[in-house]
């Protein structure tokens, strides 16, 4: 019989040497036993003693030598980077992104796919093609693969296993999304919001370092809102929060622009901010910030973040003196004046949240490995 591992007991104290191990060699790349035991504090022995645990169970291996001057060069030892791989893809409106995604987060080529005609799509049969896209993207093999980070524009409730607002995704089921996915593909699945993964970007760029949380608006041919609270984002109770695009959208300046309109996405969506630039060319931003101040307040109400980040296609192109000017008339005409800033991530933001999320995933599967090892 294994023993127990209680805090205290030898066996607790191997297992949290490992992940003392593990952690270094994540962190830092490739290390030899005695930089481990310096990284560690730990006796030469005793680190000794991890790497064979770590490379007997199959996590680490042989990545080189080390020369230190006289006497023979010193082993270095690495995470195997196959151990875990997965794809992160996003699947977008007419094309989709995906990349290879590994333990000790190698930056791999992004494949990008054209997503079939709307009569002949189905789910696995699209992140069948980008799996697919991905791996020989890498000069990978599928049988490698064994988990993937989808990011769709829609809701996702994990709890249900459900998709809402799925109307850029046909052929993909409401119900039962992951299961169906899982079964077909022999993957493990996980699925999530586009912005809300664009989100976990921005947090991961530094986008938030000095405040508790904010929001992130999505701005491009489709609208939607990311909420962070505290580094966690906050996805309600059907994973249908931020899904603001389809609120009404409210009577903007004196000519009551958006009134007669319908939603937020015929206020500041895509289609209207490139109607703006053609009418009014370089002073366009100058009309298109109070509509988005005005999409704001509902948020502001209900959330007052202290930060608001500008994201998409329209939040990238207006940058910083577009997000000037969203605070300069949310301070002017509301009680609010929350920082606004333009994203710190102007390329493939989803796709960098999908691949942080399951490079994290990769991880802990990496760690629950560590504390099986009863040896």
């Amino acid at each position: 019989m294994a023993e127990a591992t209680v805090q205290g007991t030898p066996s607790w104290l191997r297992a949290t040497n490992n992940r003392t191990a593990l952690s270094l060699l994540l962190e830092h790349g490739p290390l030899t036993r005695n930089r481990i035991g310096q990284l560690s504090g730990l006796s030469k022995p005793t680190a000794a003693q991890m790497v064979s645990r770590l490379e007997d169970a199959g996590l680490i291996q042989v990545f080189g030598e080390v020369s230190g001057g006289p006497g023979p060069n010193a082993v270095s030892y690495a995470v195997r980077a196959d151990r875990h791989v997965g794809v992160a893809v996003v699947i977008g409106t007419e094309e989709m992104h995906s990349t290879l995604v590994d333990a000790v987060g190698t930056v791999f080529p992004v494949a990008t796919t054209p997503v079939g005609a709307a009569s002949a799509r189905t789910a696995v049969g699209d992140v069948s093609a980008a799996i697919a896209a991905a791996c020989e993207a890498a000069g990978a093999s599928r049988s490698a693969v064994t988990l993937v980070e989808v990011g769709v524009q829609a809701a996702v409730a994990p709890r249900t296993d459900e998709l809402a607002f799925t109307d850029t995704l046909p052929g993909w089921p409401a119900h039962g999304i992951r299961a169906h996915l899982e079964a077909e593909l022999g993957l493990e699945v996980s699925l999530e919001n586009d912005v809300n993964l664009a989100a976990v970007a921005e947090r991961g760029a530094g986008t938030a370092d000095d405040v508790e949380g904010f929001a992130l608006l999505w701005l491009g041919d489709g609208l939607g809102l990311a909420i962070d609270i505290a580094g966690q984002v906050y996805r309600g109770s059907s994973g249908g929060a931020g899904e603001i695009g389809y609120l009404a959208a409210p009577p903007v300046g004196p000519d009551s622009i958006g009134g007669e309109t319908g939603d937020l996405t015929a206020l500041f969506g895509a289609a209207e901010v490139d109607r703006l630039a053609r009418e009014f060319g370089d002073s366009a931003l100058h009309h298109l910030a109070p509509r988005i101040a005005a999409g704001l307040v509902p948020v502001l109400a209900v959330l007052d973040p202290e930060r608001v980040v500008l994201g998409g296609p329209v939040g990238v192109r207006g940058g910083a003196i577009l997000a000037s000017l969203v605070a300069d008339h949310l301070e002017r005409t509301t009680r609010w004046s929350p920082d606004v800033v333009a994203t710190r991530v102007p390329e493939l933001a989803v796709l960098a949240g999908a691949r942080e999320l399951l490079l994290s995933g990769i991880r802990r599967r990496l760690f629950d490995e560590v504390s099986r090892i009863t040896n």
